[in-house]
């Protein structure tokens, strides 16, 4: 008998590429789980890091193949949510450690990860923990519910730099969790929001059309030539990190006043070599920022149910699957604001 088989985006070897194939169609096989008929999935920036096969994404070789695609909505086939529309958190926790049993799944340190180190949703079908679906607000569209794993990382990078209020904030980056950061910033009080990005004219648009005038583009100049002309010259509170490119840390720190805060959120390919005296003797704080808490997502997706006409601009590209090659293409090249891949016709508000 022939085994029923999916088109799936995935990783076949420890070398730079990433693969259409077929394989078989996941079954759920235990009671814990569900199938769910992807929808939409985001490409993200650790797509590409896992494309290019840079160092930091190397811990997934023992998983290999797998399937990638880790920011997705779709519907749960079985259930307390079966037939309804959900987002999916991507890290799955191990259920058996001392954290799990006593319920305290954020401090789960033996994780796996949807998309990475097990199979994701670059495909029409994909195969989760129940726990680890959320549902998603009728009238809240595939495309913004899609947003909601990177907008959970920039909720996080908030908690992390504490009260933004009055504060002048500096964002490198402006790829969707630079955006999100951005916006969050913004709405919490900010004083001053700077977006920079590096020959990033179609994202800075994003934000543009978001309602941000204070972009810069350092492809062609220093950072600090690019800012001083928002700031006259005066140092930043804050400074979100979101480019994955460890050297812009250094200039970060250049702009930061005394007893300012640089919060981390890139992945980075390779270490980096930092004066770290001129920080103790100014006093600035690096900190990093990962995964936020488990109750932060229906919270993003209630923020994105609320304010999901201005992160409409996010979005700038709805694929078939099967033009994977073409949508990672556009994300590689900057070319693109948020690339969405689709499995059947692309379209991400098709009704079941």
């Amino acid at each position: 008998m022939k085994v029923p088989a999916m088109q799936a985006l995935r990783k076949t070897t420890a070398a730079a590429g990433l693969e259409l194939v077929d394989v078989p169609l996941p079954a759920a096989s235990h009671a814990d789980e569900t199938l769910v008929r992807v929808r939409a999935t985001g490409i993200c920036g650790s797509d590409l890091h896992v494309d290019d096969w840079t160092p930091s994404y190397a811990f997934i070789t023992q998983s290999l193949p797998v399937t990638i695609g880790h920011e997705f909505v779709g519907v749960a086939q079985s259930g307390p949510l079966a037939g309804r529309r959900v987002v999916v958190r991507p890290s799955v926790t191990c259920g058996t450690c001392a954290a799990c049993t006593v319920g305290n799944h954020d401090a789960c340190e033996r994780r796996t990860g949807i998309g990475m180190t097990r199979d994701g949703a670059f495909a029409p079908w994909v195969r989760v923990p129940l726990r680890n679906c959320v549902p998603v607000p009728d009238g809240l569209s595939d495309e913004l519910a899609a947003l909601t794993e990177p907008l959970s990382i920039s909720m996080q990078a908030l908690r992390v730099a504490g009260d933004v209020r009055g504060q002048r904030v500096l964002v490198m980056g402006p790829g969707t969790i630079g955006q999100g950061i951005a916006v969050l910033a913004r709405r919490a009080g900010a004083a001053q929001v700077v977006v920079s990005g590096f020959d990033d004219a179609p994202r800075l648009d994003a934000l543009r059309r978001m309602g941000f005038d204070a972009l810069c583009d350092v492809a062609q100049t220093s950072l600090a030539e690019a800012t001083t002309s928002f700031t006259d010259g005066q140092p930043f509170d804050i400074v979100f990190e979101a480019t994955g490119v460890p050297e812009t840390i250094q200039d970060a720190l250049a702009l930061l006043r005394r007893n300012g805060i640089v919060v981390v959120t890139g992945i980075h390919a390779r270490p980096l070599s930092l004066d770290l005296t001129a920080l103790v003797r100014k006093q600035q704080q690096l900190r990093g920022s990962f995964r936020p808490p488990e109750s932060d997502w229906p919270e993003a997706l209630a923020l994105m149910a609320e304010i999901g006409d201005l992160m409409a601009p996010m979005v700038s590209h709805v694929l078939p699957l099967s033009q994977a090659h073409e949508g990672f293409a556009l994300a590689h090249g900057k070319a693109a604001s948020k690339v969405l891949l689709c499995p059947g016709d692309g379209d991400g508000d098709g009704d079941d």
